[in-house]
C-alpha cells in the first residue's frame, strides 16, 4: 500500500454536534427569551437549510443567513445580533461537540505507523481552537481549512494545498470524509484517493467504510506480510 498520508474531513467524520444542532440552538435561544422551542423542529429546519445552501463559504455572514433560515417561522421576531453572537460562540466550545468513539484509537494507530495525518475541512476560524480544546490537534501535521485557503471542497485546490504542505504527490494521499461529493469526488478529482465514511451503512466496500477502524486493516495486513517475509 503506497499511502503516505491520510487526510480527514472534520464534521460528521471526526466530530458531531452534541446532543444535536437543534438542542444547542434551542438552549441558546432560551437564554435570549425564545422559550420552549422544539429541538426536533430546529433540527429539521437546519437540515433543510443546509441541504439547499448555495455558495456557502463558511464565513460569519453565511452562517448568519443559515441560522436565520433555521429559525424562520419559529420565533415571533427576527433574531437579534446578540443571540447570533452567542450561538456562534457556543459552537466554538468543546462541550457543543462529541468526538466519535473510533476516532482516537484509529488516529493513535495510524500515527504509531508514522503515517502523515492531516485535516481538509470546510470550516471557519473556530476550527483550530476547537481541535485544541478537543485534544485532537496534536495528531495532525497539516491542517487546511476552507476559510483560510480561499477554496472549499470539492474544489481541487484545497486538496492540492494539503498535498503541497505534506510535500507529497496527490496520489500518495488518502482522504476520508462523509460527503460523497465534497470528500470522495473532490479528492479523486485532485488525484488523491477518496474514501467515504458512512457510519449508517451495514458493511464497507472498496470505496466506503462504516468506521474509522476499517482504515487500519490494510496497514495491519501489510505489517503481517512484512513480518512473514522477514521470518
Amino acid at each position: 500500500m503506497d499511502t503516505q498520508a491520510i487526510t480527514f474531513d472534520v464534521g460528521g467524520t471526526l466530530i458531531e454536534p452534541w446532543p444535536s444542532v437543534g438542542h444547542i440552538y434551542a438552549e441558546v435561544a432560551a437564554r435570549h427569551g425564545h422559550k420552549n422551542l422544539s429541538s426536533e423542529n430546529l433540527n429539521r429546519q437546519f437540515a433543510a437549510a443546509w441541504q439547499t445552501k448555495r455558495n456557502f463559504d463558511h464565513s460569519r455572514a453565511a452562517w448568519r443567513r443559515l441560522v436565520d433560515q433555521t429559525f424562520a417561522g419559529l420565533t415571533e421576531h427576527p433574531l437579534r445580533e446578540a443571540m447570533f453572537d452567542d450561538l456562534y460562540r457556543r459552537f466554538s466550545e468543546a462541550s457543543a461537540w462529541r468526538v466519535f468513539d473510533d476516532v482516537r484509537p484509529a488516529l493513535d494507530h495510524l500515527k504509531a505507523r508514522r503515517l502523515g495525518l492531516g485535516i481538509i475541512s470546510n470550516w471557519d476560524e473556530r476550527l483550530r481552537p476547537l481541535l485544541r480544546q478537543l485534544q485532537l490537534d496534536h495528531y495532525f501535521t497539516v491542517t487546511v481549512i476552507s476559510i483560510e485557503a480561499g477554496f472549499t471542497k470539492p474544489q481541487e485546490q484545497i486538496f492540492r494545498r494539503a498535498a503541497e504542505e505534506f510535500g507529497l504527490p496527490p496520489h500518495s494521499l488518502l482522504h476520508v470524509g462523509d460527503s460523497p461529493a465534497e470528500d470522495g469526488e473532490g479528492a479523486r478529482a485532485a488525484g488523491m484517493r477518496g474514501l467515504l465514511l458512512d457510519r449508517k451503512a451495514r458493511a464497507g466496500t472498496a470505496l466506503a467504510i462504516t468506521t474509522l477502524t476499517e482504515l487500519l486493516r490494510p496497514f495491519e495486513e501489510s505489517g503481517a506480510t512484512a513480518r512473514q517475509d522477514k521470518d
